[in-house]
């Protein structure tokens, strides 16, 4: 079995790991879940983070023909479409994106969103096979953070996006519109019936409060199963359901979420510029006694 390189970009600001994922011998590659640098204060963006991966890239001779995008992010904006510019790549994410837009179209009056996924390149679905040159990938169908999360394997490394975290952070919430805690555990428990050497690699990290000191995105199935905090082996759906319920009851929004739904959805674009030329971001408000 081949053995992909793979180099890892950390965003601090957004706790976002994006992904460099190479074939050693064609030099294909792919980006996995790029940032777009974004000051929500200020309204500014720039494309430092992407131009890191570019770099690299530029630097190891390697071509990227695809950008994998693990489900519509509500924790950062999608750098996707500056890769797509910049080299030519397709841009990837699953076909239930088309519930996700359903749900948030009229969220944001969004009346430009398809609802149909067509924004993207490829809608992929359960168990769909890709090639990045001579490495295989598959498509994991992991919904429950979200409806239309996939998980990517490629040869032995698993990109499983929100749905996991490192052992000692546990698991993604599940209380986003069309998020399901059920779904969640058993899209885990699917991850987690792989092979215990498989190597899984995470799309954020958030420390600790007590324990290690320094950032980590990559694990195993093995240390998972016997591991993490919320649904090690023993764990039941019913117990992970009630964990993960009454947990996410206590959680605030992510700082980005109306920002990142909005051009995410879209597959990174900005909404469409009104007449004088600016490009808006919605914030929808709701008055409460």
């Amino acid at each position: 079995m081949p053995k992909p390189i793979i180099h890892a970009f950390f965003d601090e600001p957004t706790n976002t790991v994006s992904y460099l994922v190479a074939d050693p011998e064609t030099k294909q590659a792919a980006v996995v879940d790029p940032v777009l640098d974004y000051d929500h204060k200020s309204g500014k963006a720039n494309v430092k983070s992407a131009d890191e991966i570019l770099k690299r890239a530029e630097e190891e001779g390697f071509s990227i023909t695809l950008v994998l995008e693990t489900h519509v992010h509500a924790d950062h904006l999608s750098g996707a479409p500056y890769i797509k510019l910049k080299t030519g790549a397709k841009v990837a994410i699953g076909e239930r994106i088309k519930e996700v837009q359903k749900i948030f179209r009229p969220v944001f009056n969004a009346m430009d969103v398809s609802g149909e996924g067509s924004e993207f390149d490829i809608l992929f679905k359960d168990g769909d096979r890709f090639s990045i040159g001579k490495l295989q990938g598959e498509v994991i169908a992991t919904p429950g953070h979200t409806p239309a999360c996939i998980s990517y394997k490629i040869e032995d490394a698993v990109f499983v996006g929100d749905t996991l975290f490192m052992p000692d952070y546990g698991t993604a919430r599940a209380d986003f519109p069309g998020g399901d805690a059920r779904a969640l555990y058993r899209s885990i428990r699917r991850l987690l019936s792989l092979p215990r050497e498989t190597r899984l690699f995470m799309c954020h990290d958030y420390l600790p409060k007590e324990g290690r000191k320094h950032y980590a995105w990559e694990t195993t199935v093995g240390d998972e199963r016997d591991r993490n905090v919320h649904v090690h082996e023993g764990v039941s759906e019913e117990d992970f359901v009630t964990m993960r319920t009454t947990r996410d009851a206590t959680l605030s929004a992510p700082a980005l979420l109306m920002p990142s739904i909005q051009v995410n959805m879209r597959a990174g674009q900005l909404p469409p510029a009104d007449p004088n030329g600016v490009h808006y971001l919605r914030v929808p408000i709701t008055l409460t006694a």
